[in-house]
């Protein structure tokens, strides 16, 4: 069984961890989706993992029982939005880490709000900024539904609704003040 104190890991490190071209990408994708170090990026790569499994097992089972597993895994992927309504499984099997990471409530963020880096999107979302309908997230790995994606914004006592809204492109910069030389 095992201890519940020490939980079984939710990760898989890498078969071939130092490959040069492979730790490239690593860290591509990192800097891309502001990830705080590898293990998130292996989770995520875990879950795609397992997900690409069912799929597998489920084009291995005969057609009656296919027809009845193969609608629950593609219900709960497209509530995710992972694939469109009529997807099918060979589109499971297509799915990269890109697409899993794209769900992520701390790219959502940076897209909808405009943040300059997905860093300040993550720092927004773990300081309690962000709401998704009346509950503050604040994991910025939360994989949001397609419902939750239109209730995402800013908690009512957020202090970034001053800095988030545009200044307009009317305006002079004001003139900065010179000092005499006396």
């Amino acid at each position: 069984m095992g201890d519940p104190r020490y939980p079984s890991r939710i990760w898989r490190k890498p078969k071939r961890p130092l490959n040069y071209d492979f730790m490239m990408e690593d860290l591509n994708t990192l800097g891309t989706y502001g990830l705080k170090n590898k293990r998130e990026l292996w989770k995520s790569r875990t879950e795609l993992s397992r997900v690409r499994h069912q799929a597998r097992s489920l084009l291995a089972l005969r057609q009656e029982v296919r027809e009845q597993k193969e609608p629950i895994l593609m219900k709960s992927l497209v509530r995710i939005g992972l694939v469109k309504e009529n997807a099918t499984l060979d589109d499971v099997l297509n799915l990269n880490i890109n697409d899993l990471l794209a769900r992520r409530l701390q790219t959502l963020v940076q897209k909808k709000f405009s943040f300059k880096t997905p860093y300040q999107a993550r720092q927004a979302i773990t300081h309690g900024h962000i709401m998704i309908e009346d509950r503050i997230i604040d994991i910025p790995s939360y994989i949001v539904s397609i419902k939750e994606e239109q209730e995402i914004h800013l908690a009512p006592k957020s202090t970034l609704k001053n800095l988030l809204q545009a200044k307009p492109a009317d305006a002079e910069p004001e003139p900065v003040a010179q000092e005499s030389e006396s």
